[in-house]
């Protein structure tokens, strides 16, 4: 047999042998994947932070777009959390989306998220994601204050326009604000404190402290409190602007949104897949979506007005400025971090969180 010839006869066994590593690869791919899909039930179970109507028209509308069937719970932050952690073994949901994103840095660091990195993550501001991928901003919001004129004016006082305001004696028992153990809400102001104080808890709960005897009681969620001001309970709420919007149309005109002087702190809305999910195919699709225009523009037709993290998506002109407003530095991650300390500090030194 000549060189050349058997030369030939390698070269052809060797593609035979590629070929077979290759068939033998995508069998395993198609098998894992079918091993994959087996697991999942076509179906997502949602932990939802969003409100009611939104987190029904996000699921109804996914629902009809995918084909795969959603269903949710709406929980307040910390009873996300909590609800996530305690299904730890046994996992309740399959995605985590609403909320402020310190919660999900939390269970982050609980080792309760799956990172996944979606395609559609590409386009969100890097300011508005986990760089390992844990969690991906949907919509952002700014904290500020909603206020009833008729009952400021009977008091002799103008809508607060700083967090000292609301220190005024003259507002005793009539701010309502939500608890930073239960509420992502009430996390944000307390962490906003932080961040005015220039990172000092200390200082930052002293001032909850003062405010303390001003407020009428804590509650569990945090829109709660723009109820409270429109029904005329408090004179002013400590909520996310949005939220004040929303009540607003609702039928009470007299609201009024402002922002403190000193700098107010925001929400970056998350999602995020939960570690243990059983239904983990149709979980990545969930997020994937959530990412989308389609997605991020169903908020305001549900009176739900926080800014969208995709670039491309269309913004109401309900939705408050955000270059407009003095913000503080509001780091996500160190927030989520420093959640489990401050708030058992918050809840021992300042006020009890309320009772299921």
């Amino acid at each position: 047999m000549t060189k050349g010839r058997r030369s030939r006869r390698g070269a052809a066994l060797t593609m035979a042998l590629a070929a077979v590593v290759l068939a033998a690869a995508s069998g395993c791919a198609r098998e894992a994947d079918d091993v994959s899909a087996a697991q999942d039930g076509g179906v997502v179970h949602v932990a939802c932070g969003a409100t009611e109507e939104w987190c029904a028209a996000t699921t109804e509308q996914f629902a009809k777009t995918s084909g795969v069937k959603a269903d949710f719970v709406r929980l307040s932050s910390g009873e996300a959390l909590a609800r996530i952690q305690a299904g730890k073994d046994n996992t309740e949901f399959d995605v985590w989306y609403g909320g402020p994103a310190d919660g999900y840095a939390a269970a982050g660091a609980m080792g309760l998220l799956e990172p996944y990195a979606s395609a559609n993550a590409k386009v969100i501001p890097a300011k508005y994601k986990d760089a390992s991928g844990l969690w991906t901003g949907v919509y952002v919001g700014a904290l500020g204050f909603c206020s009833n004129g008729e009952l400021l004016k009977e008091k002799g006082l103008s809508a607060p326009k700083s967090w000292a305001d609301l220190l005024d004696p003259k507002l005793k028992k009539d701010i309502g604000i939500a608890h930073p153990s239960t509420s992502g809400t009430a996390y944000t102001a307390l962490w906003t404190q932080v961040q005015l104080a220039g990172g000092d808890q200390d200082e930052a709960l002293t001032y909850m402290r003062r405010l303390h005897p001003n407020v009428l009681q804590y509650t569990k969620s945090g829109s709660a409190p723009a109820q409270m001001t429109a029904r005329g309970e408090v004179a002013v709420g400590v909520i996310f602007s949005h939220d004040c919007v929303a009540t607003k149309e609702e039928g009470f005109p007299d609201l009024e949104v402002t922002f403190p002087s000193e700098g107010t702190g925001y929400e970056t809305g998350g999602v995020a897949l939960v570690k243990g999910a059983k239904n983990p195919v149709s979980a990545k699709k969930f997020v994937d979506w959530a990412l989308t225009p389609e997605a991020q523009e169903i908020g305001p037709r549900v009176k739900a007005y926080q800014f969208p993290t995709n670039p491309n998506a269309k913004v109401s002109d309900k939705v408050v400025d955000l270059d407009s407003l003095k913000l503080v530095n509001y780091d996500a991650a160190a927030a989520g971090a420093a959640k489990p300390a401050l708030t058992k500090r918050f809840d021992e030194e300042v006020g009890q969180a309320p009772k299921s």
